[in-house]
């Protein structure tokens, strides 16, 4: 089975308060964008180690044991009895770019075996799963877009639609630990009602009411992404903002951006559904 993972972007990014559990409660809007990694994952009936993993495209910096396609297969295996399986993961969507291709990856996986091995997943079952993954591995479940609050896992549904626009997503080769920013960040409650202000007020005004509060962070320590989001708006982008935890920006711009960027930066432009059809 040859599935597509895509990313996500971060509309505002609030974060409200430290949890006892160690997390803090977030609000957010999670919308998807079509930058994909592609995965494939069958049936391996040559050998009988429980999980092959091989990988292409960009390189991941870790051990297959902290790979969190591994930890999703540990933890559905915990429950379900499942053949030997072979996964090959092509990275496409960049790493430590608050773009969450990692935590699509693992939520695709589970999508993955659930339908080739009759699982019977609900999706209550695999949101439980992916939960235990990743603050917003349960985004990709649903893979639509939301108002995420609490640990980034309790959704509630948006009219949120950014379809008719163009999106350009950069990543400025910046690797940023969401830990560290966490760490650096200060909880504070929101002056704004984030939902209401994207589904009613329009985005020209998005940039005086929808904040990132990790951008008060990794501006200061990476003064490149600042520069970047301000070469974005020069450039005629209605809202820009970082995502998540960074350090990708993207702008949203009504007519095709034509921007030049440094040479060692990646991008992706999402254009209008109706230009695509």
């Amino acid at each position: 089975m040859l599935l597509f993972s895509n990313s996500k972007l971060n509309i505002g990014l609030n974060v409200t308060a430290k949890r006892t559990d160690g997390f803090h409660n977030i609000e957010t809007i999670f919308y998807p964008i079509n930058w994909c990694d592609a995965l494939e994952v069958i049936e391996n009936k040559e050998i009988t180690t429980p999980i092959e993993f091989t990988q292409s495209g960009l390189v991941i910096d870790s051990s297959l044991e902290n790979n969190l396609i591994y930890k999703t297969w540990q933890l559905i295996t915990q429950t379900k009895k499942i053949p030997p399986i072979k996964v090959h993961l092509h990275k496409n969507i960049p790493m430590g770019a608050g773009l969450g291709g990692g935590s699509a990856n693992a939520a695709f996986f589970i999508n993955s075996v659930n339908t080739l091995f009759n699982l019977n997943f609900s999706e209550t079952d695999k949101l439980n799963i992916a939960s235990k993954i990743g603050s917003d591995c349960a985004f990709f479940i649903k893979n639509k877009p939301v108002f995420a609050q609490g640990k980034g896992n309790e959704f509630s549904d948006t009219g949120l639609d950014l379809s008719s626009y163009y999106i350009l997503i950069v990543f400025p080769d910046v690797l940023s630990s969401t830990k560290d920013a966490y760490l650096e960040l200060r909880p504070k409650q929101t002056q704004h009602n984030l939902k209401l202000v994207v589904e009613t007020e329009p985005i020209e005004t998005w940039k005086d009411f929808v904040t990132n509060d990790f951008e008060t962070v990794l501006f200061k320590k990476y003064p490149q992404i600042k520069q970047l989001k301000n070469l974005l708006y020069a450039n005629n982008a209605i809202y820009a903002s970082m995502s998540g935890s960074g350090s990708a920006v993207y702008g949203i711009f009504k007519q095709e951006p034509t921007i030049t960027l440094p040479t060692n930066y990646k991008s992706f432009l999402q254009q209008p559904i109706e230009r695509l059809l």
